[in-house]
């Protein structure tokens, strides 16, 4: 079955072959650790674990590197604004280094919760300096860059594909563009790769270069880095939807000014999670952690529910509301799955029949540009199929579950902890059963269940758990 995912670069949907035949060089631009990632953030490494699935479930071999940005850039994709690990350290009261430790595990604590699949590789920008300094080398050897002002800049005018990604006009980029802040440019939209001249006083992360003792520009760290692990040329290359007009921009000139060939095949980009109607972001000030969810009682899966109900390339508007209908249907596809196992008799092994149906229907909608609306639709309509086997359909939900990830098999029960009075009804309830006094029995089990407490019964027992929707 054939792969079809969007290329930013085209834009329009093409066929995935990858360079070598059954593997995949996937490239993931990574955390800035200043501060927590905020639930907008996560939305993006949700669509890049879902791509990586997709490929695994293909079966492609797929390597995977993330970058990890500890060394501080400014505030703005540009060069202008604040340095992002000064600001952070300064109103954490901490050292920049302490302050990009911190927020790294923090990251990666989120990214585990999420079900998130761990990079093949994770490469911080403060262990790559040398890898960076050979690169800018490289390109200035090649006639890309000027000095000026002590920094080492980017010449976009020498590179004429530049803006490709973005659909940018260089033209209209020299005469259009705002003046720049930065005096040392000879266009607005040049950028620096190299900074031996810090716009900030008492800056802590700087290293010898041959220009000068210094620091990187951003840009410069996704593409010496990623061409360590990945090569001069591999296959996906993926981001938020605010980076190909300038982080990917950016990326794309350096790289291929070095190399002189194609850098990337495909480019791929989540788009925003809205927040009120506006792009959820930390200068902002509307941004929402995945600690405030799980602090109003989420599963962190919850969310992960939530963002498979949108796809990928369209805006999401996060609200409470819809978050509690993601639970709801997150916690009622667990408790199918538990009461597909109590009735199916083996294992699932592999499905059959209308349930392989399903499944081809499942992989058609995943092939096609990670469809996890249409996917979502095809789990739940199979569940509700009665002539489906309940082994055939927990079979198929596992397979599909290797993409959604949300944890399928490893569906539990939920332990159920009453208040006195609530164990009384249940007490009750079991008497009047056992009594065969049916009427009271119902009764009290309506009771229960306006308690948001389900009582099922059993050769051993009642057995009691929350209602579906209810919370855990």
């Amino acid at each position: 079955m054939d792969l079809m995912i969007w290329n930013t670069m085209g834009r329009e949907l093409q066929r995935f072959v990858p360079i070598r035949p059954g593997a995949v060089g996937m490239y993931c631009c990574g955390p800035t650790v200043y501060d927590f990632a905020h639930i907008g953030n996560l939305r993006t490494y949700l669509f890049e674990d879902i791509l990586r699935r997709a490929l695994e479930y293909f079966g492609y071999e797929v390597r995977h590197v993330m970058n990890v940005t500890d060394v501080g850039h400014l505030t703005g994709d540009t060069d202008e604004g604040e340095d992002k690990m000064l600001k952070g350290a300064r109103e954490k009261g901490r050292s920049v280094w302490e302050i990009a430790e911190f927020y790294t595990r923090a990251f990666f604590r989120d990214f585990e919760l999420l079900r998130c699949r761990a990079p093949s590789v994770v490469c911080r920008a403060t262990e790559h300096i040398q890898e960076m300094i050979d690169l800018i080398s490289r390109i200035e050897k090649k006639g890309f860059t000027y000095l000026a002002g002590g920094n080492v800049y980017f010449d976009i005018s020498r590179f004429p594909g530049y803006g490709k990604l973005a659909l940018l006009d260089q033209q209209d980029l020299r005469a259009g563009a705002r003046i720049a802040v930065d005096e040392g440019k000879k266009n607005p939209a040049d950028f620096v790769l190299w900074f031996t001249k810090s716009k900030f006083e008492h800056q802590a992360m700087m290293w010898d270069s041959p220009w000068g003792r210094g620091y990187p520009g951003w840009h410069i760290e996704c593409s010496a880095m990623s061409m360590k692990y990945l090569g001069e040329h591999f296959d996906i290359h993926c981001g938020g939807a605010d980076h190909p007009p300038v982080h990917h921009t950016n990326e794309i000139a350096q790289s291929e000014a070095a190399t002189g060939a194609t850098w990337v095949n495909y480019w791929l980009h989540g788009e925003w999670l809205l927040m009120e109607k506006e792009k959820m972001a930390k200068s902002a000030g509307n941004f929402t952690t995945l600690t405030t969810l799980t602090d109003r009682g989420f599963h962190p899966l919850d969310y992960r529910y939530f963002c498979l109900g949108a796809h990928y390339r369209t805006q999401l508007a996060f609200s409470w509301e819809s978050l509690q209908s993601a639970r709801a249907s997150r916690e009622g596809l667990e408790e199918k799955i538990l009461q597909l196992r109590a009735q199916a008799t083996g294992e699932p092994v592999q499905p059959t029949g209308k349930a392989a149906e399903y499944l081809r229907d499942f992989e058609v909608h995943a092939a096609d540009d990670l469809n996890m609306p249409r996917c979502l639709a095809d789990l739940w309509t199979m569940l509700r199929d009665s002539s489906v086997a309940p082994a055939d359909k927990l079979a198929a939900a596992y397979r599909m579950d290797r993409i959604f990830g949300l944890n399928l098999e490893g569906a539990q029960a939920k332990e159920v902890e009453l208040d006195e009075e609530t164990r009384a009804l249940v007490d009750q309830r079991e008497s009047a059963r056992k009594a065969r006094d049916f009427k009271k029995a119902d009764e009290i089990r309506a009771l229960l269940l306006a308690r948001g407490i389900e009582v099922q019964d059993s050769p051993k027992g009642p057995k009691v758990r929350f209602a579906a929707g209810q919370s855990r």
